[in-house]
C-alpha cells in the first residue's frame, strides 16, 4: 500500500472545513460511564468466565460481587463516546457530549469531569431508578482489557435527551455503537443521526465492539449504507461487518457507502479508506504499552480534530495514532499529556 493524497480526499476534507460556522466541532452521543480499572490474571478472566479482551453487560448485582472480587483499581470518568469527546478537547477542540448520568456520586463526578476540560454537557440527570454506570476494566499482564459494563442510567438516554439546536450546531455528530443495546437509545442514536444530515453536518459511527457488530450487523450495514459519512472500526469489527477475510476489502466494501473508512490496526497503526484510495498510518511509538483501554476512542479524537480542522487524511490519521500511543501509556482512557504537541508533527 502506499500513501495517496488526490483530488477526492482533499474535496472530502475541504467540505467538513467549509461547513456554515458551526459552535463545536464535534457532538459525541454515548453511555455516560465510570470506569474501574484494575489488573488481573488471565486465571481471573477463566474463573470468572469472561472472553478476553471482550465486553460484557452485566447487571448491578454482578457488578457488585466482581467489584469486590478484583484487585485495586482505578475510578476514572470514561465510557467510549466520552473519551473520544475528551480527546478532542485534549487536542484543542470544542466539544459536546450527550449521555445519561443519575444524580448520584459518580454522575456528578462524570460530569464535572467532562466540564472541567471545556466539554459542553447538560443532559438531565434522572432522578430515580438505576445507578450511573460502571465499567470494571480487567488489564491483563498483556495491557489486554476486558470489560464488564453495567449500563445503569445509560439505558435511561432517549429521543428526548437529543437537542436538535446541539445536534445542528455541532460540524460532526458522533454516535457510539454500544448504544444500540439498548431500545431507547438504539431511538435517539437514529434521532440524532437523521437531525445531522438534515442540518447539512456529517455522521460519524465507531462500531465500539466485535460482539457488538455481531448483535446488530444488520441494523449497522442500514445506517452505514443511508446515514453514516464518517465509518471507525478495528479489524474484527469491519470483517464482521462485511464477512470477509480481508480487512483492505473489507474497509473498500465500507467505503463503497461512507464517504471515509478507518480501520485501526493495533501495532501495525491505521488505515484510512475513500472510494478505492488507501491511506497506510503507522502506529506511535511507545515505550511501554501499559492498558490499551480507549486506544480506539483516541484514535477517534485525532481524526475527528483534524477533520473539523480540514487537514489531509493521512495527518488525520497521524493525530489519531499519536492520540493513541499517548493513552495506552498509562492506566485510565483519557490523555494525560498535552495532545497538541502532537499538531507540531
Amino acid at each position: 500500500m502506499k500513501h495517496i493524497q488526490n483530488n477526492c480526499i482533499s474535496i472530502f476534507v475541504m467540505e467538513i472545513a467549509d461547513m456554515q460556522a458551526a459552535r463545536f466541532d464535534v457532538l459525541a452521543i454515548g453511555n455516560a460511564i465510570v470506569d474501574v480499572i484494575a489488573h488481573a490474571s488471565e486465571a481471573f478472566l477463566s474463573q470468572e468466565g469472561m472472553t478476553k479482551g471482550g465486553m460484557m453487560l452485566i447487571d448491578e448485582g454482578s457488578a457488585q460481587r466482581l467489584y469486590e472480587a478484583m484487585g485495586p483499581g482505578v475510578e476514572v470518568s470514561g465510557g467510549s463516546a466520552g473519551n473520544t469527546i475528551a480527546g478532542v478537547a485534549a487536542f484543542g477542540g470544542s466539544g459536546a457530549f450527550i449521555g445519561k448520568v443519575r444524580n448520584d456520586v459518580l454522575g456528578e463526578i462524570y460530569r464535572h469531569d467532562l466540564s472541567a476540560i471545556g466539554v459542553h454537557f447538560d443532559t438531565p440527570a434522572t432522578t430515580e431508578g438505576p445507578a450511573t454506570a460502571r465499567c470494571l476494566a480487567l488489564v491483563t499482564p498483556d495491557a489486554e482489557r476486558t470489560m464488564n459494563t453495567f449500563l445503569g442510567a445509560c439505558t435511561g438516554l432517549d429521543e428526548g435527551d437529543i437537542n436538535p439546536e446541539l445536534v445542528a450546531s455541532a460540524q460532526i455528530t458522533y454516535l457510539e455503537g454500544y448504544l444500540f443495546d439498548q431500545p431507547p437509545a438504539k431511538a435517539a442514536f437514529r434521532k440524532a443521526a437523521s437531525l445531522a444530515r438534515e442540518a447539512g453536518r456529517k455522521v460519524a459511527l465507531t462500531m465500539s465492539d466485535s460482539f457488538c457488530v455481531h448483535r446488530h450487523r444488520d441494523e449497522f450495514l442500514q445506517l452505514v449504507g443511508h446515514h453514516v459519512d464518517i465509518l471507525f472500526a478495528n479489524e474484527e469489527e469491519i470483517l464482521a461487518l462485511y464477512g470477509v477475510d480481508d480487512v483492505v476489502e473489507a474497509a473498500k466494501i465500507g467505503a463503497r457507502h461512507a464517504e471515509l473508512v478507518t480501520v485501526t490496526r493495533g501495532a501495525a497503526g491505521a488505515l484510512l479508506v475513500k472510494g478505492d484510495e488507501v491511506i497506510e498510518v503507522p502506529a506511535a511509538r511507545v515505550a511501554t504499552v501499559v492498558d490499551t483501554t480507549g486506544a480506539g476512542d483516541l484514535y477517534a479524537a485525532g481524526v475527528l480534530y483534524g477533520l473539523s480542522r480540514g487537514l489531509p487524511l493521512a495527518e488525520c490519521g497521524r493525530l489519531g495514532c499519536a492520540a493513541a500511543g499517548e493513552v495506552i501509556g498509562h492506566f485510565g482512557a483519557r490523555p494525560q499529556a498535552d495532545l497538541k504537541l502532537s499538531l507540531a508533527g
